[in-house]
């Protein structure tokens, strides 16, 4: 098998590079100079503060959406130093490159056979490409929050940088009272010894700042009192009381409103129009045109003093169709149908070898198709998924002031680093004029990775004489303007032999890729002319777990100028669709069960095959159901987590499909709190029930059919199943949970759906 490593080139000499690569990576947690000075607070490391309420203040770079990641990262250190939860503050962090994010970096490049997510398997070529990315990335230092990789990436970093701090405050009270470090104890804020000595972390911490660490373990699972347990999320009580403020919430003093007005075909822009009647509609201040910024076609802002007069001016704008001109070339005439037929034909050719990118190949799978050694059986089939949208339910939306030089951000956002980059090159001023301030965000799901919502905030402000202005897209300028998952079509063929087994398998798939188009907005000074292949196309086929003596994937990436962004799980959100429900084709023609027959072929992956085996059991595969269901099971790793479900389902009115259950096995390493981990898997579940029943996004003549949420159907609570969520114990660190939950919904119902009808559905939506 051969296992590729897409890495971009670094402009260097290979000595410059051999002896750069032997170097260890930079250190992420830092000495106390590494935090700007703060009154009233002692620093301890690049980390962690201690303040004079013996508090400890922890710099926090990933944003919060939901996800509860603010709860578990600030439960490493409070487990680390025995403090209560609630005195674990968090603080902004400043532009260090130390809190950037290293695991959403390399996993979005690197990539590798689904051996070499075994523990104690991973090959040499693995380690070696991985540190030496890692290290790259470091440099980078890139703040974002996605990719599942929150807890990932900083629970070593923490936890170390946590220990280091416990093992500073105990050695300060070692030297100040002359004892044994070994017979001294910290707990609730207070380090103390048997014989009288006692010391709170304020009293100790400017000595511990000055105390080298010495020796620092981390506390191991088995000495956890916190970790592991449902401590109550930081964030739901205000959030519940309505006290949690959102960008959409800002309010800094003088704010002027601004609202976002976009032609209604996709890359349409503003044309000839009537300035001074718009301008005398009430409450209208400003008329701001703006050009293309980061992905986003030319548009128009309505500025007033109340997001109502703008908002009502904005639709005029937006409902005259002699306002705006079509994109140029081919833009406006895009269709979604056609768009459809388009990647079914490169698919075919992908299929055949003829087109695309091979992302995996082991034997010879176009000759094991031609020919197996004893005959079999040849299947065949053909699935498609159409674009989808975010619709997160806070619309887009940004707070900026540009004054004296300076830029002032209030921005719900997933990359701090490119929302400044963006803000500072759109204002003209240095990213150290730049200060962010990000509040919690109403829903990411990939769509607040980009920026050109703030970028466009930014343009508006400097039209605002020093005014702060917040910029809004309504619902419809959202839903119709967004970066959409991609739409993709997939030909699959394998040879079965007469007892079963796999011979061959050909994939060959299509669709545009979303990393290219994605670098090319947010990093414009690194676009090319050329693409790098994408793995995120193919992920999820590339690494089908299970044994093919002769395999090969192949990837046509399309380029139909629809905007196509990070969709919540990215690739593996309709490949697991196409993947799994092929695989249950397989097992059926095989006149096997289908939990049995892909058992059968994970005989090398322990770690799936447990997964497989928990759901079963909690779910009752093969034991009775009530009269009318049926049971459908699908298997998907993503984000380093391994996540097996079984949808139990009826047909509804109408054959509608009806979801009674949904059971899901996730073996996602070490749980750190098991009720934010159920929480995260449950929205996982939900997310891609919605999608597999009725997400679509439909194009006519470049407009995107889908405007509201009339049209733009969400999961309904009548809709909701049961869910139930099982992790598999374990001692590996922590892996992915915010996004592993999506994928395998669909295929798991599509599956339950072919046992109810004997009709395979290889569409999405499953509901027309």
């Amino acid at each position: 098998m051969k296992r590729r490593l897409l890495v971009s080139a670094l402009a260097a000499g290979p000595a410059l590079l051999l002896g750069w690569g032997l170097l260890p990576p930079r250190d992420r947690i830092g000495g106390s100079s590494s935090l700007a000075p703060l009154a009233g607070h002692v620093a301890l490391n690049g980390w962690l503060r201690v303040g004079a309420g013996d508090e400890v203040s922890l710099v926090m770079p990933h944003c919060e959406m939901g996800q509860g990641v603010h709860t578990a990262l600030a439960m490493l250190v409070a487990e680390e130093l025995r403090l209560p939860l609630a005195r674990v503050r968090l603080e902004t962090p400043s532009r260090d490159s130390r809190y950037g994010n290293v695991t959403a970096a390399v996993d979005s490049v690197l990539y590798f056979s689904p051996e070499d997510s075994e523990p104690g398997t991973r090959s040499h070529a693995h380690r070696a490409s991985h540190w030496l990315l890692s290290k790259a990335v470091r440099e980078l230092g890139i703040v974002a929050t996605g990719g599942s990789s929150s807890v990932a990436d900083l629970y070593p970093v923490l936890r170390e940088a946590a220990a280091t701090a416990r093992q500073q405050l105990l050695g300060a009270a070692s030297l100040r009272w002359r004892l044994p470090l070994a017979e001294l104890a910290l707990a609730d804020g207070v380090v103390s010894h048997g014989s009288g000595p006692r010391a709170t972390l304020a009293e100790l911490a400017q000595q511990a700042a000055a105390t080298p660490p010495g020796d620092v373990q981390p506390r191991g699972p088995a000495e956890w009192t916190l970790l592991g347990t449902p401590a109550a999320r930081s964030d739901s009580l205000a959030k519940v009381t309505g006290r949690a403020h959102y960008g959409i919430d800002v309010r800094p003093p003088g704010l002027l409103h601004a609202v976002l007005v976009q032609g209604p075909a996709l890359g349409s822009r503003p044309g000839a129009f009537d300035a001074d009647a718009l301008l005398a509609r009430p409450g209208v201040l400003r008329l701001v045109r703006l050009p293309a910024l980061a992905g986003a076609a030319p548009a128009l802002a309505v500025v007033a003093r109340q997001t109502w007069p703008a908002l009502q001016a904005a639709r005029w704008l937006a409902g005259e169709p002699g306002h705006w001109q079509p994109a140029p070339g081919a833009a406006g005439r895009l269709d979604s149908q056609a768009i459809r037929l388009s990647l079914q034909h490169a698919a075919h050719a992908a299929a055949e070898g003829r087109a695309g990118f091979v992302f995996r190949r082991q034997g010879d799978a176009d000759e094991g198709l031609a020919a197996a050694a004893d005959g079999g059986r040849l299947v065949e089939a053909r699935y498609d998924v159409p674009y989808l949208a975010h619709a997160t339910l806070e619309p887009m939306n940004c707070t900026a002031q540009v004054e004296g030089g300076q830029v002032r951000l209030w921005a719900p956002t997933q990359v701090p680093t490119l929302a400044r980059a963006v803000a500072a090159r759109v204002a003209g001023v240095d990213e150290d004029a730049v200060d962010l301030q990000v509040p919690y965000l109403g829903g990411g799901f990939g769509r607040r990775l980009e920026v050109d919502f703030i970028a466009q905030a930014v343009r508006v402000a400097l039209e605002t004489g020093g005014a702060p202005v917040q910029l809004l897209w309504s619902r419809e300028q959202d839903s119709q303007h967004d970066f959409y998952r991609p739409a993709a079509s997939v030909l699959m063929r394998a040879r079965l032999g007469r007892d079963g087994r796999p011979h061959a398998l050909v994939v060959g798939s299509a669709g545009d890729a979303v990393l290219p188009r994605y670098y090319a907005r947010v990093l414009p000074q690194l676009s090319t002319r050329f693409d790098l292949p994408d793995k995120t196309t193919a992920e999820g086929l590339f690494s089908l777990p299970y044994a093919v003596p002769h395999l090969r994937v192949q990837h046509v990436a399309t380029r139909h100028g629809v905007p196509v962004g990070s969709w919540r799980s990215v690739g593996h959100s309709h490949n697991a669709f196409f993947a799994e429900s092929f695989i249950d084709e397989l097992a059926h023609a095989a006149g096997a069960d289908p939990l049995a027959w892909r058992l059968a072929r994970l005989q090398a992956l322990p770690r799936h095959a447990a997964v497989l085996r928990l759901v079963a059991d909690k779910a009752g595969w093969g034991r009775p159901l009530p009269a009318g269901r049926a049971h459908g099971l699908a298997l998907h790793e993503s984000f380093g987590t391994r996540v097996a479900m079984v949808v139990e389902a009826s047909l509804g009115a109408g054959a509608t499909p009806r979801v009674h259950r949904i059971v899901a096995a996730v073996d996602c390493g070490l749980v750190l709190n098991p009720n934010i981990a159920r929480q995260q898997i449950e929205s996982g579940v939900l997310f891609g029930l919605g999608a597999a029943l009725h997400g679509r996004i439909d194009i006519v003549q470049g407009v995107v059919q889908q405007a509201n949420f009339d049209r733009l159907r969400l999961l309904r609570l009548h809709e909701t199943p049961v869910i139930e969520t099982h992790f598999v114990a374990s001692d590996d660190a922590p892996t992915g949970l915010g996004e592993p939950g999506t994928p395998p919904v669909a295929p798991a119902l599509a599956n339950a759906l072919f046992v109810l009808t004997g009709v395979r559905r290889r569409e999405l939506p499953l509901v027309a």
